[in-house]
């Protein structure tokens, strides 16, 4: 028996798939594009290829940008070797082919106290250049208060001394900056601690009244049970008695 031969195509042995998240059919369709000789029929198919791919990624759709996104893929899957229009306003150039986004730089910087957080410090450094007075009291006040509220976050289990506030504000700002004898500085930790109270009074509110309105459900569904169960009940011995 003689046995039939089948000309199978391996992935391995196609061309690489430029954008895979679109599969081979929509390469294969832009391939095909790139062979029309007619203008207007180009471009009329490659925009129907485009809203081809925008139903492939139903998510994308509320997307501001997703229209230029879509279209910049056509050109790069086509290797930047198709002559339609794209929309005004999408600009493609084959330079943006290899375009890499910008290096985030990182701070290398050595931060002494890492708990109090890199804002603690910018404000240190911008209250160390102001002048003397009622404002940059005030100002240094609510930095200390800042960091007490930050070291209570960092370190919840252990009692925060105002001295050890007052130690590391001085040691941070190499002892330009003292706190004035009256200054307070639990105001933002206490606020903190109320904003973090009423939360969870508001939690167990809500809890209290879910429970509440399915008691209220299982008693109101119980009542009309055994109401419905009294009426059959004296309507057969109203019966009986007659």
């Amino acid at each position: 028996m003689a046995v039939k031969e089948f000309d199978l195509e391996y992935n391995s042995s196609r061309e690489n798939l430029t954008i895979p998240e679109y599969g081979r059919n929509v390469q294969n369709l832009i391939n095909y594009a790139k062979t029309m000789e007619d203008d207007d029929e180009r471009q009329a198919f490659v925009e129907k290829v485009v809203r081809l791919m925008l139903q492939l990624n139903p998510h994308s759709k509320n997307l501001d940008d997703v229209r230029e996104k879509i279209w910049l893929h056509v050109f790069r899957i086509a290797d930047y070797d198709l002559n339609v229009t794209p929309p005004k306003g999408i600009s493609v150039k084959p330079e943006n082919k290899r375009k890499k986004p910008e290096i985030v730089p990182y701070p290398y910087n050595q931060m002494r106290f890492r708990h109090y957080g890199g804002n603690v410090h910018r404000m240190i450094a911008r209250a160390r250049e102001m002048e003397d007075g009622y404002i940059k009291d005030a100002f240094v006040e609510v930095i200390a208060s800042y960091m007490k509220m930050a070291y209570r976050t960092w370190n919840t289990e252990h009692f925060v001394s105002d001295n050890v506030i007052i130690d590391d504000l001085e040691s941070l700002s190499d002892g330009e900056l003292e706190l004035v004898d009256s200054a307070e500085i639990n105001g933002l930790a206490q606020a903190n601690r109320r904003r973090n109270r009423r939360n969870d009074n508001n939690n167990n509110n809500n809890n209290n009244n879910d429970r509440r309105s399915n008691n209220r459900g299982g008693r109101n569904y119980r009542n009309n049970n055994s109401g419905g169960g009294r009426s059959r009940n004296s309507g057969g011995r109203g019966r009986g008695r007659k």
